[in-house]
């Protein structure tokens, strides 16, 4: 595939972050698709008239983000685009479709708990009472993207495994009339146990983004309480600050 790359020798932006950026907005809209071949770093050098430690420095920096992959034999592989998820109360399911990922889902836990302090504080009911407890592994493309740990109050709304492997949590609300109105969200980071580095395809100890959120509908009440852990070479959190006047 020819792409239409250009570098600024004058600009102070070094060349070979010049060129990564894009090859990164290349495949984060779509022009190299996962599975694609990036081409030959000795013509790409020359196509661009840059030293091919240049150019292997750029495509470096993108197999470092998890987005190239080099293969014997194959060559520069595309791998996939992270997704860039907006702060706002959205689902990863229709994240991931709306960045054409293909997600899809794996129920590892469907069951009902005895509210913990934690939980019931979430969700506004009595420690000790039952809780429904959902734990899902949500995949892209066939890789592994997310860990979702979600507790819902009893009696909200019939958890079908199968349906839950079909589609969005937040889609099954609102098809059972749930109007979700708001969340409380904190984001954080910290190292990868060895069980979660298991699920999602990590070294033990590796870095991973972290989300806790609850949510409420229209009538304030809280309907879900969830505890994510995603992977940062897959994913990221997006934020948009205005300045006060």
């Amino acid at each position: 595939m020819t792409l239409e790359l250009s570098v600024d020798r004058g600009s102070p932006v070094p060349l070979y972050f010049q060129l990564s950026q894009q090859l990164e907005a290349a495949i984060e809209h779509g022009t190299l698709t996962p599975g694609s071949l990036l081409g030959n770093e000795i013509e790409l050098a020359a196509r661009l008239g840059l030293s091919r430690p240049t150019v292997r420095q750029a495509i470096q920096s993108l197999v470092d983000k998890g987005l190239l992959v080099r293969r014997r034999g194959v060559g520069t592989q595309v791998v996939h685009s992270q997704v860039k998820r907006p702060l706002e109360l959205s689902s990863l399911y229709d994240d991931l479709e709306a960045a054409g990922q293909r997600p899809a889902t794996k129920v590892l836990v469907n069951t009902v708990v005895s509210a913990t302090a934690e939980i019931a504080a979430a969700l506004g009911v009595a420690e000790g009472s039952d809780v429904h407890q959902v734990e899902r592994l949500r995949l892209a493309h066939g890789e592994p993207m997310a860990y979702l740990c979600n507790y819902l109050p009893p009696a909200l709304l019939d958890l079908d495994t199968a349906q839950l492997e079909a589609t969005g949590l937040y889609r099954m609300m609102r098809a059972a009339g749930i109007t979700l109105h708001s969340a409380r969200q904190s984001i954080g980071a910290r190292a990868a146990t060895s069980e979660e580095a298991e699920r999602l395809a990590e070294e033990a100890g590796a870095p991973l983004l972290t989300m806790q959120r609850v949510t409420f509908d229209d009538t304030g009440r809280a309907v879900e309480y969830g505890t994510h852990t995603y992977r940062p070479t897959r994913y990221s959190f997006e934020f948009q600050l205005l300045v006060r006047p």
